[in-house]
């Protein structure tokens, strides 16, 4: 179904970030959620939370979408591929095509500091000028997504009207869709707002 379900939506985002403005965190519920946006054929996957409580447990969240892929899916090919922004990859097999990152507030602001400290630290060894920065020098700087495209859709769960610094540079043209809570979240509901998405017209400015 999970397949199918994807197919048929006319547009299917690259990149959902998952977005959790919750104070209580449900390891099971993001792990559903993730499962199912790998089972659609979503390609990255952010998984945010303002606490940064995911990221500080992540072999926790791990295990839960390890559970949930045998649980939901029957997927023989349990590995899956990880990485947590500004850690070590982990060395495991691409499941189901998909990618994720777990993040937390370090990998918005901080990082795009960090990324002008080194910008401006290349134009005092004479590397770089100041005219060369740019939007693509800029991406390049930032290491939280390094090799991930600016994600498509957010999903923004709970009821705070803001995403709580989730990747600041990288959603200036992302669909941010809203949902009152991840707790309990049916695929009913997280394929709505797929559904929603894929009948959105982006004007991207215009």
């Amino acid at each position: 179904r999970w397949r199918a379900d994807g197919r048929a939506l006319r547009k299917l985002p690259v990149h959902v970030g998952l977005v959790v403005t919750e104070e209580e965190p449900s390891y099971a519920d993001m792990a559903s959620l993730v499962v199912w946006c790998m089972a659609v054929g979503i390609s990255y996957v952010s998984v945010y939370d303002h606490n940064g409580i995911f990221k500080r447990n992540n072999a926790r969240l791990m295990d839960e979408i390890l559970k949930q892929q045998q649980e939901l899916l029957g997927l023989d090919c349990s590995k899956y591929s990880v990485e947590f922004a500004n850690q070590d990859k982990t060395d495991q097999v691409l499941n189901c095509q998909s990618t994720l990152k777990v993040l937390s507030p370090e990998d918005g602001k901080a990082d795009i500091v960090k990324a002008a400290q080194n910008f401006c630290q290349l134009v005092a060894q004479q590397q770089r000028t100041h005219s060369d920065l740019d939007v693509t020098m800029l991406d390049n700087l930032l290491s939280s997504t390094n090799g991930f495209p600016d994600p498509d859709l957010v999903l923004k769960f709970g009821p705070v009207d803001s995403t709580l610094g989730f990747l600041p540079w990288h959603i200036r043209l992302t669909e941010i869709i809203s949902l009152p809570s991840h707790l309990n979240i049916s695929y009913e509901d997280f394929f709505s707002a797929l559904h929603h998405y894929a009948a959105c017209e982006q004007r991207w400015g215009k």
